[in-house]
C-alpha cells in the first residue's frame, strides 16, 4: 500500500517571523525551508575580504553593504536566499530583514552550496532586475567567475584567475579589487 506523504507548505510570513527567533538560519523558497550550513574559515576570510573593500568604498554613499544575516527577496521563486555578500544602493530598498533591489550579490562556494550556487541561485538572482553582477568565489583556488549584466540585458561572464581585477560599478558606488584582495590571509 503507498502511502501519500503530505507536505506542508510554510507561509512567507511565518518563516519570516521564525528566522527572527532561529538559531539556525533557513532559506526559503516556495513555502519550503532549508537549513543552512555553517561556514569554515577560508569562507569566512574571502567573504570579509570583499565586504571589507565593498564598505570602504560604500561610506558616504547612498549604497548598502550586507554580508551573510541579511537575506534577499526573490520575487519571482517566492524564495529568500541569504548571499554571502550583496550590495544595495535603491533608497527603496528599505527593509530591515531583507533586501529586493541588490546591483551585486556574491556567494563563496563550498562542497556542500556549489551546486545550489551555480543552479538554483543563479538562476533565481538573474531575475531581479536590479542585479547587475554576480560572483561565485571559490575556496579552493584563487577563481572568481563573475557574471555581468549588459546594457542589452545579456549576462556575460568572465572567469578571473590567480590575478586579476574586478571593477563593480552600482549607482555612485565604484569599486575595484584585485584577486589579492579577496584572497588575502587565505590559505589556499
Amino acid at each position: 500500500m503507498n502511502l501519500a506523504v503530505q507536505e506542508y507548505l510554510i507561509p512567507a510570513p511565518e518563516y519570516l517571523a521564525g528566522e527572527q527567533h532561529s538559531d539556525i538560519r533557513h532559506e526559503y523558497v516556495a513555502g519550503q525551508v532549508f537549513a543552512m550550513a555553517g561556514a569554515g574559515e577560508k569562507h569566512n576570510r574571502i567573504s570579509l575580504n570583499i565586504a571589507f573593500h565593498l564598505r570602504a568604498a560604500a561610506r558616504g554613499k547612498e549604497c548598502g553593504v550586507f554580508i551573510s544575516d541579511m537575506k534577499v527577496r526573490v520575487e519571482h521563486n517566492n524564495a529568500y536566499y541569504y548571499p554571502d555578500v550583496m550590495v544595495t544602493c535603491d533608497p527603496q530598498d528599505t527593509e530591515s530583514l531583507h533586501k529586493r533591489s541588490p546591483c551585486l550579490i556574491v556567494e563563496v562556494l563550498s562542497p556542500a552550496t556549489e551546486a545550489i550556487d551555480r543552479r538554483e541561485k543563479l538562476v533565481a538572482y538573474r531575475t531581479l532586475p536590479s542585479l547587475r553582477y554576480y560572483l561565485l568565489v571559490s575556496q579552493e583556488r584563487r577563481q572568481v567567475e563573475f557574471y555581468t549584466r549588459d546594457t542589452d540585458n545579456r549576462w556575460l561572464i568572465t572567469v578571473a584567475e590567480n590575478n586579476g581585477t574586478l571593477e563593480i560599478l552600482c549607482d555612485d558606488l565604484k569599486v575595484s579589487f584585485s584577486l589579492d584582495d579577496i584572497y588575502e590571509d587565505v590559505r589556499l
